[in-house]
């Protein structure tokens, strides 16, 4: 299986920073709850950013990491679960922020795992040889669908968005992406529907519509989708590494999606991986859903944590359900 090689990595996080005891004063919770059972201290919330330029500024930022041009851009894929329009694409408003004519334009929703999911589909363009650079971004505004009246759920969400140009590579490369859509009524926000003077009766009834609180906010069945995700994720990185001809055992990191400390500590364990070989930034940013697994990794770059010959997996779950690994050398 043909590799890629990531050039160059970026990020964007609002400045303006929310912490727990900020949520203390406007739902029943403290700091002494969050922290424990979800590891997160503080997450950074937009206050007058857009979607559409938090993933702009991500991706020059990948961009000028990597040297590269914008014009030499063939295929922009941007992942969100809450662009600012139904139309046009964030990804056709990103490429004429950044100044990549012609370039192809694709948004998709995997939820949470949509960076995965966009770098693997950016590794095909690029295997066909039709494109030689790809940029992929992942940008969110969860505070755009929080109800913060729940306080098991608004906790948990920030905004921010990550970015990673992407260029065929020789190195090991393997991928493993799948979903299981029995579940797709535990994790959901539903759009409102606007009023139509030609529509009289109610939509039909499935387990969205049925229920009451589905009223525009996020929905989650916290329970349900810990033991999917501490099963899921450990079985995406297994199988991409049987594809990219691993073990877990030889891998150097692994760059799990930040929902929850303790599903990152469950899905290390059922892994037979050590903790210190997960590069945990949940505790300053929170679940950013897919923009938390680029994040992270232009995280790491920053810091210097990844070098040349590095077997790296990257795993994410999200509503859907969906999940995914990909492996690749660094």
């Amino acid at each position: 299986m043909a590799g890629i090689r990531i050039c160059g990595t970026g990020s964007y996080l609002p400045d303006n920073l929310v912490d727990n005891d900020a949520y203390a004063k406007i739902v029943d919770t403290s700091d002494e709850w969050i922290r424990p059972r979800t590891g997160i201290v503080t997450r950074p919330i937009a206050n007058g950013e857009t979607t559409w330029r938090m993933g702009a500024a991500a991706g020059r930022r990948a961009l000028e990491a990597a040297g590269v041009d914008p014009g030499q851009v063939g295929l922009i894929v941007v992942t969100s679960v809450t662009p600012d329009f139904l139309t046009p694409s964030m990804s056709c408003v990103i490429q004429q922020e950044l100044g990549c004519p012609g370039a192809m334009c694709i948004d998709i929703n995997c939820a949470c795992t949509g960076f995965v999911y966009g770098l693997d589909m950016a590794r095909r363009y690029l295997a066909t040889g039709d494109v030689d650079t790809a940029l992929v971004v992942s940008t969110e505004m969860l505070s755009r669908i929080t109800n913060y009246a729940d306080r098991t759920t608004c906790v948990l969400f920030g905004d921010g968005a990550g970015a990673a140009v992407v260029r065929r590579g020789q190195g090991l490369y393997g991928a493993h992406l799948a979903a299981d859509g029995t579940g797709y009524s535990l994790m959901f926000c539903r759009q409102p529907l606007p009023p139509s003077p030609f529509t009289h009766n109610p939509p039909q009834p499935d387990e969205i519509y049925a229920r009451p609180e589905a009223d525009g906010h996020l929905v989650m069945a916290g329970h349900e989708v810990y033991k999917f995700a501490v099963k899921a994720m450990p079985q995406a990185v297994e199988e991409a590494c049987k594809k990219a001809g691993l073990t877990p055992g030889q891998l150097d990191w692994v760059v799990p999606h930040q929902a929850n400390i303790r599903i990152i500590q469950t899905a290390m364990k059922n892994l037979g991986l050590p903790m210190e070989r997960a590069w945990v930034s949940i505790g300053h940013t929170g679940n950013i859903s897919s923009a938390t697994i680029p994040i992270t990794l232009d995280e790491m770059v920053k810091a210097g944590a990844l070098h040349p010959g590095d077997r790296v997996a990257m795993v994410g779950f999200g509503a859907g359900l969906t999940y995914g690994a990909a492996v690749l050398e660094w």
